[in-house]
């Protein structure tokens, strides 16, 4: 059959995003089997499989959403299945398996560096594989000294071996933007709180999740800048910017919210500071909770919705929307409301089908939190607040709850499994994945039809 030559790129690209898509549901499959075993569990028996499947959907998605203990309910051989289930995940399976053929010395063929420049996002293979060899080293590097700092901040509390299990697992985690902890104090579910007054570990904890989130492209972009001087990309330049906002912002606004609403009394002014500022990161697809989400204020909580919701860059193990995607929706309400036809930021234009792209993302995601806290308040009977942070927290990937996951039913917890899936493989990616029919042409164009807006 004859087939258009400008709609085969648009085909192969179509058959990538499904190959991405595939790989990810095989190794929550895989992930599933492995933590549905009776070594995987502390105790007799082995988990049920809706448990296992919510715990390896959650890990694989980077979100840290668990209906049951991590610490306590699994044991150490079931914590490293999460962790690798983490690590897989957040650098993302076409990584993974190019981190495994160069250490096998196997040359990676043309189209696994086009699968590799697809799921980081990239328009080119040129450089892909120096580029892939920079993450992997990157990535090694920051979770080995994050590791050790952790490790060295619960030596007293945990031993060597306890802590480097801890610290190990944690700063995987954290520069995963995953969530997930392993330390078994201060109850179930407890996460850091137990240190959420220990600057040291919350300052390790915070790092780790900014370079995590900030893209993998950012990263490339700023080593180039420091070798040769050369000037940072407008998406680096964007990304940056968009996320040193959101930082600050965040920590003012939970200042006003928490500190000044007297819901932080008992620390000192250094430490306030410091848990605003973790509030502000961990709430961009972290997930580690520090201060108890559900004894947050009202106006916090409303804070922390906004700042899961955006998450961190693109080409990052961060989900939401993206830093990017809210920059290119603001600036574009900006311009319309000063009647610009065009919208430029930093001497440059952003193409109308950016602006196009950002907004059906922003729709697609917000469609997909509201309609999940819709069928969690009908299934579960939870309040609509509740309901609403929950499902935000999964589609952004995120893993921050107000301590009802456990408590939600069989079919609220595959409509989060659904969430987190497609808040991690991508709400377009996998609306792409399933389209395989050509459309018309662009080029075509209807007449124009009058539509009154506002």
């Amino acid at each position: 059959m004859f087939t258009n030559k400008k709609e085969r790129p648009r085909f192969k690209s179509r058959s990538r995003i499904r190959t991405i898509t595939e790989g990810f549901l095989i190794l929550i499959a895989v992930g599933t089997v492995l933590l549905c075993m009776p070594f995987a569990k502390e105790g007799e028996g082995g988990a049920d499989l809706l448990t296992a499947l919510f715990t390896a959907t959650s890990a694989v998605c980077v979100t840290g959403l668990a209906v049951v203990d991590t610490a306590t309910y699994w044991s150490a051989s079931g914590r490293m299945v999460i962790l690798l289930l983490i690590q897989t995940g957040g650098l993302g399976v076409m990584m993974m398996g190019a981190m495994v053929a160069l250490a096998v010395g196997r040359k990676i063929t043309i189209g696994e560096r086009m699968l590799l420049s697809t799921s980081l996002n990239l328009d080119e293979i040129s450089g892909i594989v120096r580029f892939a060899k920079r993450i992997i080293i990157g990535t090694a590097l920051f979770e080995g000294l994050g590791a050790l700092g952790l490790t060295a901040c619960f030596y007293k509390d945990f031993g060597f071996w306890g802590a480097l299990e801890r610290g190990v697992f944690c700063s995987v985690s954290a520069f995963c933007n995953a969530g997930f902890d392993n330390l078994g104090v201060g109850g179930e579910f407890a996460s850091i709180i137990p240190y959420g007054g220990n600057i040291p570990v919350m300052m390790i904890l915070a790092v780790l999740i900014i370079v995590g989130g900030i893209g993998f492209y950012v990263w490339n972009d700023v080593l180039a800048h420091f070798r040769s001087k050369r000037r940072l990309t407008f998406h680096s330049r964007l990304a940056i910017c968009t996320t040193v906002i959101l930082l600050l912002g965040g920590t003012v606004g939970f200042f006003i919210t928490e500190v000044l609403s007297g819901n932080m009394e008992g620390h000192t002014g250094a430490v306030q500071i410091v848990r605003c500022f973790f509030q502000s990161v961990t709430a961009r697809t972290a997930g580690f909770d520090h201060i108890g989400q559900g004894e947050m204020t009202s106006a916090s909580r409303a804070l922390t919705d906004i700042l899961m919701f955006i998450g961190g860059s693109p080409g990052s193990v961060a989900g939401g929307i993206k830093t990017t995607t809210m920059a290119v929706l603001v600036l574009a309400s900006v311009s319309s409301l000063y009647g610009k036809k065009r919208v430029t930021v930093m001497g440059r234009t952003i193409p109308p089908q950016v602006i196009a792209q950002a907004t059906s993302l922003f729709f697609l995601a917000g469609v997909g939190a509201v309609t999940g806290a819709f069928v969690l308040c009908v299934a579960d009977g939870i309040s609509f607040g509740a309901a609403v942070f929950e499902c935000i927290s999964a589609v952004a990937t995120v893993g921050l709850s107000m301590g009802i996951t456990p408590t939600l039913g069989v079919f609220s917890r595959c409509f989060l499994i659904v969430l987190m899936f497609v808040g991690r493989v991508g709400i377009i990616t996998v609306g792409m994945s399933a389209l395989m029919r050509s459309y018309p042409d662009d080029r075509i164009k209807l007449p124009e039809g009058k539509v009154i807006i506002g």
